[in-house]
C-alpha cells in the first residue's frame, strides 16, 4: 500500500463511521464499528471491515443492513470528500475481536489447568453493552467531547426556487 491509499483508507473509515452514526437510521444496525477500510490501488473498490457486537443472527442482520445502506453512504461521501473517485463499498464482517477473545479464553483455560473445549462456544463471544445504573457515590462525568450533529435545514416547498439566468 502506498502512503496515499493509507491516508484515503483512514479518511474513508472516519467518514463512513460518522455517516453511519449520524445519517443512517436503520434499526437493524446495532453496535457496529468500522474497524478498517481497504481500497484497491485504482480506488474503484473498497472493503469496509465492520465489527459488530451481538448474537450471530444480529451480526448477519447488521451486515445486511449496512450493505443496503452503502449506496447512500457512497453518495454522502461524494458530497463531503474531494477525491477523484469514490470507490464502490463492500461490507465485510471483521471477527478479529471474537478470535482475540477466544485466544484469551484458551490461554486462561491453559493457565488454570482445566481442559480446553474442542468446540467454539455458541452464541455471543463478546459481552453485550448494557446501560450503566447511576449511583450516588459516582464521580461527576466530564462533558462529552462529541459535538451533537446539527440537523440539516429543509427547504420550504411552498416558496419558489430562485431562478438562475444563463449568460449569453
Amino acid at each position: 500500500m502506498t502512503q496515499r491509499t493509507n491516508r484515503i483508507d483512514e479518511l474513508l473509515r472516519q467518514e463512513i463511521g460518522g455517516i453511519i452514526a449520524r445519517d443512517v437510521a436503520d434499526p437493524r444496525i446495532g453496535f457496529a464499528t468500522i474497524t478498517k477500510v481497504e481500497t484497491t490501488p485504482d480506488l474503484r473498490h473498497a472493503k469496509v471491515w465492520v465489527s459488530v457486537i451481538g448474537q450471530a443472527n444480529e451480526r448477519r442482520a447488521t451486515i445486511s443492513a449496512l450493505g443496503r445502506a452503502m449506496p447512500f453512504v457512497r453518495h454522502e461521501l461524494g458530497r463531503t470528500l474531494r477525491i477523484k473517485r469514490i470507490p464502490d463499498l463492500h461490507v465485510e464482517l471483521d471477527d478479529t475481536a471474537e478470535r482475540g477473545t477466544r485466544v484469551l479464553q484458551l490461554l486462561d483455560e491453559l493457565g488454570s489447568g482445566t481442559t480446553v473445549d474442542a468446540e467454539l462456544p455458541l452464541g455471543e463471544t463478546l459481552p453485550t453493552p448494557v446501560a450503566r445504573v447511576r449511583h450516588d457515590e459516582d464521580a461527576e462525568e466530564p462533558p462529552s467531547a462529541v459535538i451533537p450533529p446539527v440537523p440539516r435545514r429543509r427547504r420550504d416547498k411552498s416558496t419558489p426556487r430562485p431562478t438562475v439566468r444563463k449568460r449569453r
